[in-house]
């Protein structure tokens, strides 16, 4: 069925066998490969000497090998999308789609490098963003196997806001890309804030882009197996390096086998991951890189749909525990498959005129088996009501971005050009029937579990069909240490929407189109300090349809944003601050009594992020992130006034790592962070709250020579508290103590 969020952060981070140089993979870069001789008969002298005199140029601004210091990413040739050692990532090219420094980008971006994954134990998505300022990526807890609810400054961005490479990969709650596996990326970026100027149907919180690893000029390898927790047992791999000699063509191959359990009884998670890709570069001016994965996990369906009373306060002295399984054993499976293939394809026609086209086509499906909670039958005895239901989905998609980039001079500015045309084609096919079972409800403290179940009717079949071209424009303008961005594009989009269900088959469609802008105005100045306004505006269609069938209205937003970025002078650190107000329109909400979504009219989002990330070369890590976020129904039939829900008005994070450098004990690592949310309302209605939790991790690893062993522990406390609820038959435990140790060879 379709079912369609006032501190810096430091990060400290240290190179993966920092202690022993030769243990470290040097960073690599793709940009520059040994030239393929041509035929002096080939080429026209004036084409020669402009190889030739570019060829310098690039010679003159890049080292000779490809080195990093730890201590200065912006001084060693990093990319946009390119691998960070450490945790700060100076450049990015998800707010602008052009390859620029974070301190010139007038937008929130938060950055998580693959550094940071590592050294937090993070197996997932929503894990790897818990240390990011005004974002959670498990909204439900750590049980939820779909690993979906994806919030950004206090708005569900799961539908909307997941891209891969810069290309938006369509979702429904039950089939998106948020499970895609973090070891295939070489970075995850969030950008804050309304984005359709540059990618057109996108939600108002922000987007999350998933940057795959791409081949590598330099031959390494790396291979780790851990075990833990939940019966947990994963083997991964990441390897390549150049195939020829010339350089000309490289490659990469990076995959994840898992076997395991949650803390839910009789839940599997287990995975198959595994992601080629090969660069080509058939002269210095023309690189093409092809890209696929395949992940198919096995799972169970992890989200219990648990009643407040005895998860949030006790039912007379009664707690349910966090094991507890709601469902049918025998009928308990949340099954996904996703598989993309595409292309990168960039050309530079001259020195400041680039040519790039994005390709990728993804499919994803999920079959869906459960009986989840739809609360009490009897509170005092603890009786808990079931439903039952089967479905399957299926998502196709298929997106193309086309864009050019130009550099010039106009007087006293100059401006870096973007011009772009994309186009996306979705379709989705959704199924469900309801499932009974001899034993509809089921004792919440003393489980008896029933194994037969039966196949009833079909009480969902729709199909949706997408297509949205887009044309758009960006100028990003210097006039010396100032600096403006101007952004603004067209969108074209038809839905059309097919139910067939007796007795009679439905069709409707709906036409949208929309113009949204971005404006931004910053200064650089000479010791770090940059400060900046930004507007921004959203649109959005929706995949989704009402009670009634209709399909809904887009959603719009606007964003007013005001903030500082600092990097310091001579240190490898970025800080931030931002304040921002959000208004949302036609926000869709989802009504689990009906399984489909509803539009509730207006809300607002205001609040401030202070966020920062620091490395140093002494082996110190250190990550913190702050956010207060002030959301309020604005419009609504019946809940004008209220707060959303699973929204904390106060989140905050710290970690911190550090690695002997010197001495007997030199290469052991040892941190940990914690992790603090904020008491959230547990209803529309805002009649009760879920309260605030503090949650401590650690890590202690070793480095010798080239091998790693590490241990992480999550929830190190083990406490014991609740996620999320959505009224009081909807509520979801937050994960409980996992402990994972792992052990790498890297060559």
């Amino acid at each position: 069925m379709l079912l369609l969020g006032a501190v810096s952060t430091f990060s400290l981070v240290v190179p993966f066998g920092s202690v022993e140089a030769q243990t470290q993979i040097p960073a690599v870069t793709v940009d520059a490969p040994v030239k393929r001789a041509r035929p002096a008969a080939v080429a026209s002298s004036r084409r020669a000497a402009t190889r030739t005199s570019r060829a310098n140029r690039r010679s003159s601004a890049q080292p000779a090998t490809p080195t990093q210091s730890a201590s200065s990413n912006g001084a060693t040739g990093e990319r946009a999308n390119g691998p960070v050692r450490g945790f700060v990532a100076t450049r990015s090219g998800t707010a602008t789609k052009t390859d620029t420094p974070l301190i010139e980008t007038p937008q929130s971006v938060s950055v998580v490098t693959t550094d940071q994954v590592r050294n937090q134990g993070a197996v997932s998505i929503g894990e790897a963003l818990r240390y990011t300022a005004g974002v959670s990526g498990d909204v439900n807890g750590g049980s939820d196997t779909r690993f979906g609810a994806l919030q950004i400054r206090g708005f569900d961005t799961t539908m909307s806001g997941l891209y891969v490479d810069g290309l938006r990969i369509p979702s429904s709650n039950y089939v998106h890309f948020n499970g895609l596996d973090p070891y295939g990326a070489e970075r995850l970026e969030v950008l804050k804030g309304p984005s359709s100027a540059m990618y057109g149907g996108s939600g108002t919180g922000g987007i999350l882009n998933y940057v795959t690893k791409l081949p590598t000029a330099q031959q390494f390898g790396e291979v780790s197996i851990s075990g833990g927790s939940f019966n947990r047992y994963q083997g991964q791999f990441d390897m390549g390096g150049a195939a020829n000699k010339e350089g000309t063509v490289l490659w990469r191959l990076t995959g994840v086998v898992r076997d395991g359990q949650t803390q839910v009884d009789f839940t599997k998670d287990n995975r198959v991951f595994i992601a080629p890709a090969v660069t080509f570069k058939p002269n210095e001016d023309t690189t093409i890189t092809l890209l696929a994965n395949y992940q198919r996990d096995r799972a169970g369906w992890g989200l219990q749909f648990l009643p407040a009373s005895g998860t949030v306060w006790p039912n007379n002295g009664r707690t349910i525990p966090v094991s507890f399984f709601a469902g049918v054993p025998s009928f308990n499976a949340f099954n996904t498959e996703i598989a993309t293939a595409g292309y990168q394809l960039s050309h530079n026609f001259t020195d400041n005129i680039t040519f790039r086209q994005n390709l990728r086509y993804a499919y994803q499906h999920n079959e869906e088996k459960t009986f989840y909670g739809t609360g009490y039958t009897d509170e005092a005895a603890g009786q808990l009501g079931r439903f039952g239901s089967y479905s399957n989905s299926y998502i196709n998609s298929f997106a193309v971005d086309n864009q050019l980039q130009g550099k010039f001079n106009t007087g006293i500015l100059s401006h870096t050009t973007l011009v772009g045309l994309d186009y996306r084609n979705t379709t989705f096919r959704d199924t469900a029937f309801a499932v009974t079972t001899s034993a509809p409800e089921i004792n919440v403290f003393n489980p008896v579990y029933s194994y037969d179940w039966a196949l009833g009717g079909m009480y969902d079949n729709k199909g949706i069909k997408q297509s949205q071209l887009g044309l758009y424009a960006q100028d990003q303008i210097k006039l010396g240490r100032l600096s403006f961005q101007l952004g603004g594009r067209q969108d074209f989009v038809t839905t059309q929407l097919d139910t067939n269900l007796p007795p009679a088959d439905t069709s409707t469609s709906k036409d949208a189109s929309a113009f949204t802008g971005r404006a931004a105005v910053m200064y650089n100045f000479d010791n770090g300090i940059a400060p900046y306004f930004s507007y921004s505006e959203s649109f959005l269609p929706q995949l989704a349809t009402s009670p009634s069938g209709q399909m809904l209205d887009p959603e719009t937003g606007v964003q007013y944003e005001v903030g500082v970025k600092y990097q310091p002078l001579g240190w490898n650190a970025l800080f931030t601050f931002a304040a921002f107000d959000l208004t949302r329109d036609n926000v869709a909400v989802y009504v689990p009594a009906t399984t489909f979504y509803e539009q509730i009219g207006q809300v607002k989002s205001r609040g401030i992020e202070l966020e920062g990330s620091m490395s140093l070369a002494d082996g110190w890590n250190l990550r913190a992130a702050y956010a207060y976020i002030d959301a309020m129904v604005t419009q609504d039939p019946v809940n004008v006034g209220k707060a959303p829900v699973t929204v904390p008005l106060n989140r905050a994070s710290l970690w911190s790592d550090y690695t002997l450098q010197n001495g007997m004990l030199a290469g052991l690592q040892f941190g940990g962070g914690v992790r603090y949310v904020g008491a959230t309302w547990g209803d529309d209605a805002n009649t009760f709250k879920v309260g605030s939790a503090t949650v401590l991790d650690a890590l202690l690893a070793y480095t010798r020579d080239n091998w790693r062993l590490s241990l992480n522990v999550t929830n190190l406390a083990d406490t014991r508290y609740v996620a999320a609820c959505y009224g009081l038959s909807g509520c979801m435990y937050a994960e409980g103590r996992k402990a994972i140790g792992k052990l790498t060879y890297r060559w």
